[in-house]
Formats: structure tokens, sequence, C-alpha cells
């Protein structure tokens, strides 16, 4: 299938492009604000086709998917003219800068029949991807407990659209840890979270979190990010751990360690279902950057070719953004926030007064 990209950014030079390059996947054509961006991209991925405005690019009847790679309050704009064309759409995360605006995204798809997809990658993630896997072989048992943390060091002033925006570190980057979780231990039914800054940071927004899930019944999760961690590289870590009734998982995700280099992921596993019950220690392929954004657009297809919704829906995504967005009403009223909230206004400022979102 033909893929035409919306946008010659960091992310689709570092990941997108290398990614779609190891798969074979058919790239048709770029477009970028800067043309000369897209040109650059175009030569260096070896990309025939250079359009002025994505509007050529969706027209194009070799392109039979849009790749967006744009932020998010220019997103509803593509996918509606892709829509109309007939374009099956992967789109970035966030889906949308409120729900309603991810929701938007939905109707659109549905209304003109397409698939649409989000690039939440780190479900497929090596280590996220075994985590998967030694669940579904039946090693692990009822779910109970799923932890995130993350304590490293990340310049979100290098992307200048992030310094300016008051809902920073869920949005942008928690929300891949709020995804996955999901996809391996379903919904929560409920999210208490809690967000602050750094003395002196560029960044309007949030860039410390810690957010509690609560499942129906026992489960429970949590998510403790940091990132503003100024020791030696040698202090940083990015961990999982996954414990269930039957089995423990326990890894690392390596792209956070000296981002963006990075190294593997690394996971181990024990389960009373193996014996013996020692901890097992697979060898893992790939990172998260840049393999697993072959994981997106790869099932993308499959879903376009056999008729059916796509694992990273749109429509699916919406429940990943429910999670968002109640860690963000929960920052803003400080108490636990049932998902089924949200849907409602929400506050525009992830609960912080003028004065209170500015860094002193």
């Amino acid at each position: 299938m033909g893929i035409g990209i919306v946008g010659a950014g960091e992310i689709v030079r570092e990941a997108h492009l290398p990614a779609y390059r190891m798969a074979g996947f058919h790239v048709v054509g770029i477009t970028n604000r800067t043309r000369s961006r897209a040109e650059e991209t175009a030569r260096k991925f070896g990309i025939p086709k250079v359009y002025d405005t994505a509007r050529q690019l969706i027209e194009d009847p070799d392109v039979q998917i849009v790749d967006i790679a744009l932020t998010a309050d220019l997103q509803p704009e593509i996918v509606r003219m892709a829509a109309q064309a007939g374009k099956h759409v992967l789109c970035q995360k966030p889906l949308g800068e409120t729900y309603e605006a991810a929701e938007e995204i939905v109707a659109i798809c549905d209304e003109y029949g397409i698939r649409g997809a989000v690039n939440q990658q780190m479900r497929w993630a090596p280590g996220i991807r075994a985590s998967h896997a030694v669940m579904q072989r039946g090693w692990f048992g009822e779910p109970v407990q799923a932890d995130v943390q993350v304590n490293v060091h990340t310049d979100f002033a290098g992307w200048p659209f992030l310094r300016e925006i008051e809902t920073l570190e869920v949005m942008y980057h928690s929300i891949h840890y709020l995804d996955s979780i999901r996809f391996l231990f379903g919904t929560p039914e409920a999210v208490f979270a809690d967000g602050a800054k750094y003395p002196g940071q560029a960044c309007r927004g949030e860039t410390r979190t810690t957010i509690h899930l609560r499942f129906p019944g026992e489960t429970r999760g949590l998510v403790h990010d940091n990132h503003n961690n100024w020791a030696p590289m040698d202090d940083w870590y990015a961990t999982f751990r996954f414990e269930g009734t039957k089995g423990i998982i326990t890894g690392t995700n390596g792209a956070l360690y000296n981002y963006p280099e990075g190294r593997e992921d690394t996971i181990r596993f024990l389960s009373k279902e193996l014996s013996p019950a020692v901890w097992h220690e697979p060898k893992l392929e790939g990172r998260w950057f840049p393999h697993a954004f072959m994981g997106t657009m790869g099932e993308l297809m499959r879903a376009i070719e056999e008729g059916r919704e796509p694992e990273n829906s749109v429509r699916d995504n919406l429940l990943t953004l429910q999670m968002v967005f109640a860690a963000y009403r929960s920052m803003a009223e400080r108490r636990p926030v049932l998902l089924s909230e949200i849907g409602k206004k929400e506050p525009a400022t992830g609960g912080r007064t003028e004065t209170e979102s500015r860094p002193s």
C-alpha cells in the first residue's frame, strides 16, 4: 500500500522512515510546511515524490494511507481531507488536544468508512510485546499490579511547541505508559494524579507526574515520571514491573537510556506455571525507537486488508485519552476521577491558574 507522509520533523526522520525502510513499506511521497525539509528527507530515504501541500499528497491516486506527523491541533483538518478522498489514516498521538477533538476524528472516520489508527507505538516496543506474550501463554495469571518508573533527564524545551503548552508530561510522554498498561491490563475505572514542575524550568507544563490507576476489583497501577534528573546517566532508569497471581514480569525501556541513542529493551519473568519456577531472561530484538513504528503502520495495513478495525484504532484510543484527561482533571480538582466523567468540558490549564502555570 502506498504511504504518503504529512510532516518531515524529527520523529519522521528518526523513527517513521527508518522503521518503514526496515519493514519494506512503500512510501510514495512526503510533504512539509517547509518544502526544503521535505526534499531533504526525500533524498535521504529515497522517497520519489515531494508535494507542495497535504491536499496534493492526498489527491495522489498512488497514496492509500496518509501518515499524519503533525501537532494535534492540525490533525482533524488532515483527517477530514483524507477521509473525503477515501484514504486511510495513521494519526499522531495525542489524537486530540481535547477529548471532543478526538471524538470528531472518530466520527469523521465512521462517516466516510475509512480505517483510522493512532501511532501509540509503545504497544509494539519489544518489552511490552514480550510481556503480552507471557500473559497470553497463561504464565501470568490474574493481573494484580502494573508499575512504570522513569527517572531521566528530558529537555522538552528542545521541541519548541512543547514550551508553551500547559499539559505536557502526561499528554506527550506518559500517554505511552497509560496506553501500554491499558493494552496489557485492560481499562481502569478511575485515575488519581498529581503533576509538578522543576524550579526554573523553561516549559510551562508539568515535567514530574505520579498517576495512580484503579481497575475494577483489586488490580492497581502506578506511573511515576521525573524528567529532571541532573545526575550522570548511570543514575537514570526507566523500568516496568507487572505482577500477576501466577507470574511477575520486570524489564527496562531501553529507549530512555541515553535518549535518543537508547539501548535494547530487557525483560525477565518468573512464573508458577513453569517448572522450575526460576527467572527467565530472553533476549529481545529491536527497540521502541524505531522498531515499534513498524507495528502501528503494519497493524493498520493488516486491518485494511482483513476488513476489520485495527488494534490501535482511533475509537480504541478514546479510552487512552479518557485516562489522560482524567489525570488532568484529577490534578485540577485534587481527587480521583472516573473515566466515565470524561467527555465533559476539560479544564484548560491542567488545574493550574495562569499564575501557577508559569515557572517562577
